[in-house]
């Protein structure tokens, strides 16, 4: 059986690593994150088969050789988004931003490196099957939109009672409680253009 493809995060900021993780996890749940506070720590652990590692910008200026050799599987984590305070030659983050940018900006990142996943190992069946009906697909695109519950009901042509309980299907069918993660879901599926959000 194959390995999941291992994704770091290497950042001494506790909560910023816990809250990236979630949010890697349900874009990618084929990937296996693992989390370090030091870059002494991920050294020990295979560094080498590791397909990408976010960054703190201090940890990798205080390692800049290493990620230097491996800057096409770094992403440099940052507070600011003004492209001259940022490294050059290196794909950057910046997570000092509302979660719906942060996640339209990570899915950005993986559409552009991995051209809608063809470079990433064939997902597992069980998160390859058709969950959702077409009609809580058609739903599901629209909350993604933006649309509020009246205006999906007149664009479909249901009754509100009937988005809400298509709404509540889908979530209960993905185990999804955010918009932020339905979001995720429908691009890597392939629901909605990113461009649409």
């Amino acid at each position: 059986m194959n390995e999941r493809p291992r994704i770091a995060i290497l950042d001494p900021n506790t909560l910023a690593v816990m809250g990236l993780r979630q949010i890697l996890q349900n874009i990618m749940p084929i990937l296996q994150v693992e989390t370090y506070s030091s870059f002494d720590e991920m050294k020990m652990n295979n560094p080498e088969g590791i397909v990408h590692y976010f960054v703190a910008i201090n940890v990798a200026l205080e390692n800049r050789t290493f990620f230097l050799d491996h800057r096409q599987k770094t992403i440099i984590m940052t507070t600011s988004s003004n492209p001259t305070t940022q490294l050059a030659g290196f794909h950057s983050l910046c997570i000092n931003v509302p979660e719906e940018i942060l996640v339209r900006n990570l899915l950005a990142l993986e559409q552009h490196a991995h051209a809608h996943g063809k470079n990433l190992p064939k997902m597992p069946d069980v998160l390859s099957r058709k969950v959702l009906s077409d009609r809580e697909i058609e739903v599901l695109s629209l909350i993604v939109q933006g649309f509020i519950n009246k205006e999906i009901a007149d664009q479909l042509n249901i009754g509100l009672t009937t988005v809400i309980t298509h709404r509540k299907n889908i979530m209960d069918k993905l185990g999804i409680k955010s918009v932020s993660a339905l979001t995720i879901y429908a691009v890597m599926h392939g629901y909605v253009d990113i461009k649409k959000i």
